[in-house]
C-alpha cells in the first residue's frame, strides 16, 4: 500500500529558507539517484508564506519510506535542517485513492 507524508517546515527568515532549499536540493539528488521506492518527493512554497516549505512525499510502501530514512543523504538532511527552522509539522498518510504519473504507478 502506498505510504505518504506531508511535512511543513517554517524557516527562521528568508536567508534560512534559501539555505534550507539548497540542503533540500542536495538531498533530492540522492533521492533521484538511489531511491526507486520514492515515487514523489516535492518541495513546495505556500503562496502566502514565503518562509514556509511544504514537502509532499509518496513511497511505494512503508518499507520504502524506512529505506529512505536510512540513506546517507536523508540522514544528513535530518541532521542539518534544524539550524534553519523554527518549526516542523509532520502528517503521515495512508493512501485511499489517487492519481499519479504512469512512471510512478509502474514501480
Amino acid at each position: 500500500m502506498p505510504y505518504g507524508l506531508v511535512v511543513r517546515f517554517t524557516a527562521r527568515d528568508a536567508a534560512a529558507a534559501t539555505a534550507f532549499d539548497q540542503l533540500a536540493a542536495e538531498t533530492l539528488q540522492g533521492i533521484k539517484a538511489e531511491e526507486p521506492g520514492t515515487l514523489v518527493y516535492v518541495n513546495h512554497v505556500p503562496v502566502d508564506a514565503p518562509n514556509a516549505r511544504v514537502f509532499y512525499e509518496l513511497y511505494e510502501d512503508q518499507d520504502a519510506f524506512l529505506r529512505h530514512e536510512e540513506q546517507p543523504h536523508t540522514k544528513r538532511f535530518l541532521a542539518e535542517r534544524g539550524q534553519y527552522l523554527i518549526n516542523t509539522e509532520v502528517t503521515f498518510l495512508n493512501e485511499v485513492a489517487g492519481k499519479r504519473p504512469a512512471s510512478a504507478r509502474e514501480r
